[in-house]
């Protein structure tokens, strides 16, 4: 059986059918969300019994979020979930906003515990080798959203009007992706709206990571050879993470692109980290996405506003790029040469997302 998997698998990724496995995994994807959406309503009294004994206010949703995305290890689908709870009155502006940001800082942590784990099991390894990408793309991602999340939380009052006026009236009513609603209703009701959550929500994972292993078999020579030599000019490096995580939707491939280069020196730090500002900015996309999917104007709207306090808040750090990248790099610097700094930093990222979610439940 595992053999013929391996088989299946290698046949997907021949340079003849990928194209067709991308269209294929592309599908899959917008088939799970409205799965998920669909799932989400019919689900929604026991989704919504669940979400009020587990969270107690918005803190608690950016713990929950933070906390689910290194469960998962992708915050992509917490970000879909976290819309589709919204969709169904579950998850408030505030909350869905702020669960949009924890996955972000989710799924950017999840890299520097796979290096740490790496670092602790291979005495050959060096702290550096282990978790020097994953860090500084964490630190970068950090530097970004922790703002980012503070100021889009304390404007979301004074939006609140804006979203009303966007939103009123506007509906994307019938899609070419409503083909799908006869099937996700089909499967809801024959096994039920929990265990269809549950299959949405796997199919999602799977088919997120069916695209990166896709994207991972794409020939990128010529990419690294013709675009990414323009590194030294921190407008373009900005502009290539921005377009080729947008247009991928997948961090892990725009990143997996650059690793090779910078492990080799062929990239300094200072260069690569507009790049890396640009590639946090496009991976919002697939989110965006989702909302447009679910027909959730409001959702579309915080996520949009999510984007432009990002764009914002990173288009100021390349503003004093010498600074903040002379700021970012000390920091990394110090975690890389000081183990006892760096395990606690790795704790903390533990205890952060823990203290959000029970401190506001022992509280109550």
């Amino acid at each position: 059986m595992g053999t013929r998997l391996a088989h299946v698998r290698e046949r997907l990724t021949s340079s003849r059918l990928l194209p067709v496995a991308a269209v294929g995994a592309i599908l899959l994807f917008l088939f799970a969300v409205r799965l998920l959406g669909t799932a989400t309503e019919a689900a929604a009294p026991l989704l919504e019994r669940a979400f009020v004994r587990i969270v107690v206010g918005d803190a608690s949703a950016l713990g929950l979020s933070w906390l689910g995305a290194y469960v998962l290890g992708n915050g992509s689908v917490i970000a879909a979930v976290a819309v589709s709870l919204f969709t169904v009155d579950i998850v408030s502006p505030s909350q869905l906003f702020l669960m949009i940001a924890g996955s972000r800082l989710g799924a950017a942590a999840i890299v520097v515990f796979i290096g740490a784990l790496d670092y602790v099991q291979r005495a050959e390894y060096s702290l550096q080798k282990s978790v020097s990408m994953g860090l500084l793309t964490f630190l970068l991602t950090l530097s970004i959203y922790l703002p980012v999340t503070v100021i889009g939380y304390l404007a979301l009052p004074y939006l609140r009007a804006p979203f009303r006026a966007l939103s009123r009236g506007w509906s994307l009513g019938h899609t070419p992706l409503s083909v799908f609603d006869a099937l996700t209703v089909a499967i809801t009701a024959r096994i039920g709206p929990l265990l269809s959550f549950l299959l949405a929500v796997a199919i999602l994972f799977g088919t997120l990571n069916l695209f990166d292993r896709l994207l991972g078999n794409v020939d990128t020579t010529t990419l690294r050879q013709r675009v990414f030599r323009h590194f030294r000019h921190t407008g373009v490096s900005f502009g290539i993470g921005l377009v080729v995580t947008g247009l991928t939707t997948s961090v892990a491939f725009s990143l997996g692109v650059i690793v090779p280069l910078y492990n080799r020196g062929y990239v300094e730090r200072d260069e690569l980290i507009p790049y890396v500002l640009g590639a946090n900015l496009g991976t919002l996309f697939d989110t965006l996405l989702v909302a447009v999917v679910l027909d959730s104007p409001i959702g579309v709207v915080v996520v949009l506003v999510l984007q432009m306090v990002a764009a914002a808040v990173t288009l100021g750090a390349l503003a004093v790029h010498e600074q903040y990248s002379r700021a970012v790099v000390a920091v990394d610097d110090r975690l890389l040469d000081d183990r006892r700094a760096f395990t606690a930093f790795v704790l903390l990222l533990v205890l952060a997302p823990l203290t959000l979610l029970l401190v506001p439940f022992v509280l109550q």
